[in-house]
């Protein structure tokens, strides 16, 4: 509604209308000159308005001017004037029939005008309302140029002339965005906010200890990030060269990300909680030849050794040449000499200017992995120009400012690591490119106490607050003590990511933290997407607890059956997607075929999610789970195959097999079926050994639950793992196997069910 806002004739009204009303409003008065509010007859409060915008219209001498909208004169009639002079008009559009609206002018539109008194929360939802209808019908008309302007979010060294170019069909297959466009990403988080936020917070970090902290402006973090960008070229690293971190959640993760960005490197940020081999596996697989880590990560009270795991990771990625060490917690740590530097050693020697690298919109800017279903991690690569829009814009979208405030009066806090695609998105660039005040907490939920987040919100003030179910039904399991000492009155909006949220942790959610008025915005979306896709804009969206509610404008999602045939109407199926969006993921990184045959394959014209959904009577979409072989734990995705190839390790296993199972807290936990070799017994000792070497090979997150010992597993004649049967068991849903005709040998199903009246390690 910015600029839409009636001059008052007296100080005892104001008079508002949205941006669409606004131009209506200059439509009609072009063809018919004033425009008049006046009462018609008694509906809903008694007061039903009309707009005379016809021809025949005369003004009264008693009609009093209410002001003008841009040009318009808008008056009201006198006995309406004296009946509602102590409330707020509010004019809005809507589309055909309904409500308390005017007479068209033959274009479809009417006028919804609103007697009551309205807050600013309320006018605030109208001007969203409004704005995404405007976004979803330009899009509708010409999808291009919706995205060309979309594009003008960001400032480019050279503005594209053409959008997408995507195509999901096999013979001309790939996905492009905005290609001779050029720009740098960096310049769009810090460079361009230096005039008018310089001095604003940029950064505000949460240590693991409560009120450990500090904040970086924007021109701090600018100084800093060009130090680092000029360390990284000390030290051979060049536009298109890849950077590993394995870092702990402080600024100077973030610093490094927009360093690689500012000089053209790509990134590659991996998990501090991951293990020395599954690190090792990234940086060799993604060609990094710096890595950046600290001494040691501290989380919940304890201490990560980073930089051993480094060393250790290196013994077999020997393509690293040089190694960035950020001082963390001082702790003693190996440094060899030729390959090891200090982070602030080599900073305070270095230029605190460093010239951005001007880069094509489809340059990589960073490699991401995300576990698959083979058991290799998938190297997904995101690209400069279609990414940075894609986190700009749903940022803007879903955790922008109030209509009339500024960026700058929010305090953002995502509680995700930058390990995790929402840590890049929705931690890192989402809000620096919208000049936001962003939190990076180096902490856990449950430390000290289960009330940390909600002191931690509190003393910092914090106003939007994202975060993943599995916190919450976590935190909802300690009780409302751990809530009820806290001021959460600055809150005023609430978001979910990682994994659907049910009812029950919703509405928790909803009435303990929001005060059962802040909105909730469950977002759905993926590593490969790049950001949200499907989710409430609050205040234009009206929510259902745990449904994502409707796609974002331009995303374009479809459920079809087994056989891909799209199914209408309220209904049930695979979750696909018909058109790209500028977020979508560019390639496997160095297996482009993997990237086809994994995600367009299976419903050829089609990119498929891998999840199931639902679609209700009202339209609202409702996420599932996995419908292939990964599990969601706690918001963060691993592959079965992986879990089975590190059980497959221990020399006692002959063969294991690895399905989710329902956690109240995680959403997802581990149910393994673990088969021995022959002669060889299962005991709680050999349980605890396992699960020690799956924390070694992938790292804590990846330990199994439940580890079943079996005799056999449930295969088809051609040597297949019937998972649906280990699922259904799993899920304490033995009775509903169904048909077992096809196993080469069926009775492993009865072994199964008896196995799992015993001890199975819970």
């Amino acid at each position: 509604m910015g600029g839409a806002v009636l001059s008052q004739a007296r100080p005892v009204h104001r008079v508002l209308a949205t941006e669409a009303a606004a131009m209506l409003l200059a439509e009609i008065a072009a063809r018919h000159g004033p425009v008049l509010i006046h009462q018609s007859g008694g509906c809903c409060d008694g007061s039903s308005p009309m707009v005379y915008p016809r021809s025949e219209f005369r003004l009264g001498g008693a009609d009093v001017l209410l002001g003008t909208i841009d040009t318009t004169p808008v008056y009201i009639g006198a006995g309406q004037f004296a009946a509602w002079k102590h409330t707020q008009l509010i004019l809005d559009v809507v589309e055909g029939r309904g409500g308390m609206f005017s007479l068209d002018n033959g274009t479809g539109r009417r006028f919804l005008v609103r007697s009551r008194a309205y807050d600013e929360g309320e006018i605030a939802m109208l001007h969203r309302a409004d704005r995404l209808r405007a976004m979803q019908a330009a899009h509708g008309r010409d999808a291009d140029g919706f995205w060309l302007a979309e594009a003008r979010r960001l400032d480019w060294s050279v503005f594209p002339t053409k959008a997408d170019e995507s195509s999901f069909d096999k013979r001309d297959f790939g996905i492009r965005w905005f290609a001779d466009g050029e720009l740098n990403v960096s310049v769009n988080c810090l460079d361009r906010h230096l005039m008018t936020r310089g001095d604003q917070q940029a950064i505000v970090f949460e240590g693991d200890e409560p009120g450990e902290g500090r904040s970086l402006t924007y021109r701090a973090l600018h100084r800093e990030v060009c130090r680092f960008a000029n360390v990284l070229k000390a030290n051979g690293i060049a536009k298109g060269d890849r950077v590993a971190l394995y870092m702990p959640m402080v600024p100077e993760a973030a610093i490094a990300m927009l360093a690689c960005a500012r000089i053209g490197a790509v990134h590659s940020v991996v998990f501090g909680g991951f293990s020395p081999e599954s690190l090792a596996d990234r940086i060799i697989d993604c060609g990094a030849t710096l890595v950046v880590t600290a001494d040691e990560g501290t989380r919940g009270g304890k201490r990560i050794p980073l930089k051993d795991n480094v060393d250790c990771a290196l013994e077999r990625a020997s393509g690293v040449r040089s190694v960035i060490v950020m001082r963390r917690t001082g702790g003693p740590v190996s440094m060899r000499e030729g390959r090891d530097i200090w982070w602030e050693k080599a900073c305070a020697a270095a230029p605190e200017d460093c010239a951005p690298e001007t880069m094509n919109a489809e340059d990589p800017l960073f490699i991401l992995y995300t576990s698959g279903s083979t058991g290799k991690p998938k190297g997904v690569l995101h690209t400069t120009g279609g990414y940075l829009l894609w986190s700009t814009l749903t940022y803007d979208l879903l955790f922008g400012p109030e209509h009339g405030r500024d960026v700058s009066d929010d305090l953002f806090w995502c509680t995700a690591d930058i390990g995790w695609i929402t840590g890049h998105s929705y931690v890192v660039y989402g809000p620096l490119s919208n000049g936001a005040r962003t939190v990076m907490f180096d902490g856990v939920p449950n430390y000290p106490d289960p009330g940390r987040l909600w002191e931690t919100s509190a003393r910092l003030g914090v106003t939007i607050f994202y975060t993943a179910p599995t916190a919450i039904r976590a935190l909802m399991r300690e009780g409302d003590r751990w809530v009820t000492p806290h001021d959460l009155s600055s809150i005023r909006l609430l978001g979910t990511v990682g994994e659907p949220i049910n009812p029950e942790a919703w509405d928790w959610y909803h009435e303990r933290i929001g005060r059962g008025e802040c909105p909730i915005v469950d977002t759905w979306w993926q590593t490969e997407t790049g950001g949200a896709l499907i989710a409430p804009v609050p205040g234009a969206t009206a929510t259902k607890p745990g449904s994502a509610t409707f796609p974002l404008p331009g995303v374009s999602p479809e459920l079809v059956d087994g056989e891909g045939h799209a199914l209408a109407g309220a209904a049930e199926g695979n979750l696909v997607l018909t058109r790209s969006w500028p977020g979508q993921m560019r390639t496997v990184f160095g297996d482009h075929e993997r990237f086809f045959q994994t995600y367009f394959s299976t419903f050829p014209g089609t990119y498929f999610t891998g999840d199931g959904a639902r679609r209700d009577a009202d339209g609202y979409f409702w996420i599932t789970g996995r419908v292939d072989d990964v599990i969601n734990v706690s918001g963060h995705r691993m592959g079965t195959a992986e879990v089975e190839r590190a059980l497959d390790m221990h020399e006692l296993v002959s063969e294991a097999a690895v399905v989710g199972m329902p956690h109240d807290v995680k959403g997802q936990g581990i149910y393994a079926f673990v088969m021995l070799n022959a002669g060889e017994e299962g005991s709680e000792a050999l349980r605890g050994e396992l699960r020690t070497l799956v924390r070694k090979e992938i790292g804590p997150i990846a330990t199994p639950d439940v580890i079943q010992f079996v005799p056999g597993l449930p295969k088809t004649r051609s040597g297949k793992i019937m998972r649906r049967i280990l699922r259904k068991l799993a899920e304490g849903q033995a009775d509903q196997i169904g048909d077992i005709s096809t196993l080469a040998d069926p009775t492993v199903v009865q072994q199964l069910r008896e196995g799992m009246n015993e001890p199975a390690g819970r």
